[in-house]
């Protein structure tokens, strides 16, 4: 798995906004609610767990990172699935498999040659 230690500010675009829910007149008043986005992927996690925006903001950033591993981690999959197809492409068949294709397609020939018209 693919861990990423820290994200550096420059890569996230931090923005904050009123969350809702219970918190009564301080969620009303402050802006708790906290948005990131990483620039480079272009994934964004939006949290407004608590009524602390320094809470929500960590637990931003731990929820942007864990996506970004969980990205990293399908698209390395998607890369050895795509290279292991290849291999498979590109393998040679066996003189059996061989003997079989080349058998069935003579066996069409013959059924095609018994179509000629009758004359």
């Amino acid at each position: 798995m693919i861990r990423i230690k820290k994200l550096c500010d420059s890569e996230i675009e931090e923005m904050f906004s009123r969350s809702s829910g219970p918190g009564g007149q301080h969620v009303n008043k402050v802006s708790t609610a906290v948005t990131l986005r990483h620039i480079a992927t272009g994934l964004s996690v939006t949290v407004s767990d608590s009524r602390s925006q320094a809470m929500n903001r960590e637990t931003a950033r731990q929820r942007l990172m864990g996506k970004i591993q969980e990205a990293a981690e399908v698209k390395k999959l998607g890369q050895l699935a795509e290279v292991s197809r290849e291999r498979r492409r590109k393998a040679k068949r066996s003189r059996g498999t061989k003997a079989k294709l080349v058998e069935s397609k003579r066996r069409r020939s013959e059924t095609k040659k018994m179509r000629g018209k009758v004359g």
